[in-house]
């Protein structure tokens, strides 16, 4: 198969960037996006030229690393799949494809494809965690958890932290990010005596980070790799005036 792609580069922060136009030729169908950049990459280090930098680690659509926009979609246009687990044999061969960074205020371009996703990091530090002491692990069945808890927990917990729900929002939003993190949490027993408070400092830290609010487009559910439902915001929202008004 071969392709053009038109790829955003940019040699830093500040510096201004610009589509560069690539040759993909001869790419097999069933290599993956991520394979097909290695291979682009090559032959541009064999011409001495510098190569496209992105992200990536497991390539098994498990770590959330990788993340670019392609062809207006945040990982590509196949549905619950991250950019590694899409495969050249679903775009039409001979198409142009066009492949740039996650863009948001909170995902500052670090070079070419690779954004800074640091924010969501301060988001998890202000209280994505369970500090109270709870003791060695107990008995499987010691503390009961209703059955549809847990599946919603584990649900939540689904969430890679790629940041495509912020890139695909047109506010550039990371509620559904936050919302996941805090009902994979929330659910659970464990997670009940800081409930509260651990959803006014997340929240806070996700406004502070310079992301913007939910108005229901739902192209976050939509772009989302692990298919990570909207209700989620709802309970957070729900959970978050709940607080307001405890802490008042």
């Amino acid at each position: 198969m071969n392709f053009t792609l038109k790829v955003w580069r940019q040699a830093g922060p500040e510096a201004p960037g610009r589509l560069v136009t690539y040759p993909a030729d001869d790419i097999s169908p069933d290599t993956s996006f991520l394979e097909m950049l290695d291979i682009v990459n090559e032959r541009l280090i064999a011409k001495n030229e510098e190569p496209i930098a992105f992200d990536h680690d497991c390539r098994e659509g498990i770590c959330g690393m990788c993340g670019a926009v392609v062809n207006g979609y945040a990982h590509g246009h196949e549905r619950g799949t991250t950019l590694c687990q899409l495969h050249m044999r679903s775009f039409r061969d001979g198409a142009t494809i066009y492949i740039e960074p996650f863009r948001a205020k909170a995902f500052p371009v670090i070079r070419d494809l690779v954004v800074d996703r640091s924010a969501f990091d301060a988001i998890i530090t202000a209280g994505g965690y369970i500090s109270i002491r709870t003791g060695a692990a107990p008995e499987a069945n010691a503390i009961p958890v209703p059955k549809e808890n847990a599946e919603r927990a584990m649900d939540a917990a689904a969430c890679i932290g790629c940041g495509a729900c912020v890139a695909s929002c047109p506010n550039a939003s990371a509620m559904l990010f936050t919302s996941a993190k805090l009902a994979h949490l929330g659910l659970l027993p464990q997670g009940q005596p800081e409930r509260f408070e651990r959803v006014r400092t997340m929240v806070s830290a996700m406004e502070q980070a310079g992301f913007g609010s939910c108005t229901n487009h739902g192209e976050c559910e939509a772009a989302c790799p692990k298919e990570v439902s909207m209700d989620f915001i709802a309970r957070m929202n729900l959970d978050l005036i709940r607080a307001s008004l405890k802490h008042r």
